[in-house]
């Protein structure tokens, strides 16, 4: 049995399609160190999925996993809950965000997903 906190591969968006799919389709915010994209992929309504995107813009390899580390762990703790059912997100990093702390990167994204929540509620998405 998988626990209720866990990141599995199937939290995962793993397609370029679903990335895509989602940053043409979904709803937009934009944050000082973030891009969200959120949408529904129906692909399984009841699961919420994270695809995080950091570019070499950010840093070396150590940076950018930090990064991606940091934002994977915020979702499955604070962000997952947050989200209606089955609704998709894609992290898209900006820069700045290595120099970020967890606890800041973690803030910035909790009142991101706070916004595109509220946004996909009122578009019944």
């Amino acid at each position: 049995m998988r626990a209720q906190s866990s990141f599995a591969a199937a939290d995962r968006l793993h397609r370029s399609a679903e990335f895509l799919r989602l940053q043409r389709n979904g709803v937009r915010f934009q944050s000082p160190h973030f891009v969200l994209y959120a949408g529904s992929l129906d692909a399984e309504p009841a699961r919420s999925r994270l695809g995080v995107t950091v570019s070499r813009r950010i840093g070396n390899a150590v940076m950018r996993n930090r990064v991606k580390r940091r934002v994977r762990e915020c979702f499955r703790k604070v962000i997952r809950d947050r989200l209606p059912a089955g609704t998709s997100i894609v992290v898209i990093a900006r820069g700045g965000a290595a120099a970020l702390g967890s606890a800041a990167i973690c803030d910035e994204l909790a009142m991101a997903a706070r916004n595109v929540s509220g946004r996909i509620a009122g578009r019944g998405d």
